[in-house]
């Protein structure tokens, strides 16, 4: 059964935008933060919310542990504070230190989530970002209820960033710009036109119909053709077209590797 935190929200949202308002410090939103998690995400104070712990040498305000492990960061704002994704860079540090790769900002009104590739360096990217309001607070626990232990103890956050990296416009680029996906469009094309075209043209069509958004997350409308034989060091010139091919593929045999761009 899905946990339901709109309530314990609504219970904690006038104290919230009071310290907005009053411009609290970052210590007495570090207070709030904590009633929250405990309250409304269902954390135990005492073994699961640690304050200003220590990860080689540096401070973090918040580290959310379930069964003794540690699930993800939390850096705290002052509440007056309006959050950037540059506030990450701090909880970046206990991450790549600690290995976690989930990092909470938040200022008590706003909730960023960040997951974290740790690698040879670090990059994040936000999961979600939410903004308190009496008129959203359902719409606010949706995604907010991914923090609860029982979610975070299931690997629901986890899940719901699968899918949505899954969903993204550069993961779905990627699928559509290959060259198998490509010839499947110009077969189609080529049964209700009754005109071939050049899988480049065919490419750069699709991406000409994306959002500018999408256009900087995917790049370049650049094919990925298949592997293909190297002879003597140079690769094979892309096969040429044949204009009467009923099915619209190329003239090649089935057996002959796909050509580059």
């Amino acid at each position: 059964m899905k946990t339901n935190i709109a309530h314990g929200l609504k219970k904690y949202l006038p104290h919230l935008l009071q310290a907005q308002q009053d411009n609290l410090t970052e210590a007495d939103t570090l207070q709030r933060i904590v009633k929250v998690f405990e309250d409304v995400l269902g954390y135990d104070p005492f073994t699961e919310i640690s304050r200003e712990l220590e990860v080689k040498s540096k401070y973090v305000d918040l580290a959310i542990k379930i069964d003794g492990t540690i699930k993800f960061f939390v850096e705290v704002k002052a509440a007056g504070k309006k959050l950037r994704d540059r506030h990450v860079a701090q909880g970046e540090l206990y991450a790549a230190e600690g290995n976690i790769p989930w990092v909470l900002v938040t200022n008590g009104v706003e909730w960023n989530l960040y997951h974290l590739t740790i690698e040879e360096g670090v990059d994040f990217e936000r999961v979600f970002s939410v903004t308190l309001a009496p008129e959203t607070i359902e719409e606010s626990a949706e995604k907010l209820v991914l923090l609860h232990r029982n979610s975070v103890k299931a690997g629901a956050h986890e899940r719901f960033w699968e899918r949505q990296t899954a969903l993204s416009p550069a993961t779905i680029g990627r699928a559509i710009f290959t060259e198998d996906v490509l010839r499947h469009i110009r077969k189609e094309i080529h049964q209700r036109q009754d005109i071939l075209i050049d899988i480049e043209d065919l490419a750069g069509a699709i991406h000409d119909l994306l959002t500018t958004t999408a256009k900087e997350l995917i790049g370049p409308p650049k094919v990925r053709y298949h592997k293909q034989a190297v002879k003597q060091g140079k690769t094979q010139p892309p096969a040429a077209v044949d204009p009467t091919a009923a099915s619209g593929s190329v003239s090649q045999s089935p057996d002959q590797p796909s050509a580059s761009p």
